[in-house]
């Protein structure tokens, strides 16, 4: 079996995020104390240092910032996948997150367009969504 250079290795502490992804949902962080939510999934708050962060359920609703269509990539199992657009998106909670646009013409493309989570093999993914 080849190494996949497109799942990260869980561990104690993110393996609930990869676990709801799994299950088809998405999950950030919310700050108890500052009440602004981060992602990537951390044990505290990237904005306030507070400790006191929970899980919480994403909408799946974001907003494409930017994309990058990658043409080659001979890791697996990206080979197979190529052409397929790298991109930054939006998450409608406020957070950046970066993923992958899949089910959309690249020249569809556009900054702001409104996108919706699905998953793929466990990973969330992001398609034009409205």
């Amino acid at each position: 079996m080849s190494t996949r250079f497109d799942v990260p290795e869980a561990d104690a502490f993110t393996r609930t995020y990869w676990d709801a992804a799994a299950q088809g949902r998405l999950l950030i962080r919310r700050c108890g104390a500052c009440a602004r939510p981060h992602h990537y999934p951390r044990e505290f708050c990237p904005h306030c240092w507070s400790e006191d962060v929970r899980w919480e359920r994403a909408s799946g609703r974001a907003a494409l910032y930017t994309w990058s269509v990658v043409h080659r990539n001979d890791l697996p199992p990206f080979a197979g996948r190529t052409p397929y657009v790298a991109a930054v998106v939006d998450l409608a909670e406020g957070p950046r997150m970066m993923t992958e646009v899949v089910e959309c013409d690249p020249d569809r493309l556009r900054a702001g367009m409104e996108l919706e989570v699905a998953f793929r093999e466990g990973l969330p993914v992001f398609r034009a969504g409205g």
